[in-house]
């Protein structure tokens, strides 16, 4: 019956689920946020940052 008193182990196991879970999404983050990354399928963060850029130095003028 000590087995199922002994916890010793419960928190590193918790531990492991915790980050698995955080690498997970992570992992599905950057997924979604490739191609917007990427130079495909119309989206370009490079063309993005201009167009920023552009507007803020046209309105501040």
């Amino acid at each position: 019956m000590n087995i199922i008193k002994d916890t010793k182990g419960q928190g590193a196991a918790e531990y492991i689920l915790l980050f698995g879970g955080v690498i997970i999404i992570a992992l599905v983050a950057l997924q979604i946020y490739t191609n917007y990354f990427a130079d495909s399928a119309g989206f370009s963060a490079k063309t993005d940052a201009e167009q920023i850029r552009n507007n803020l130095t046209t309105k501040s003028t």
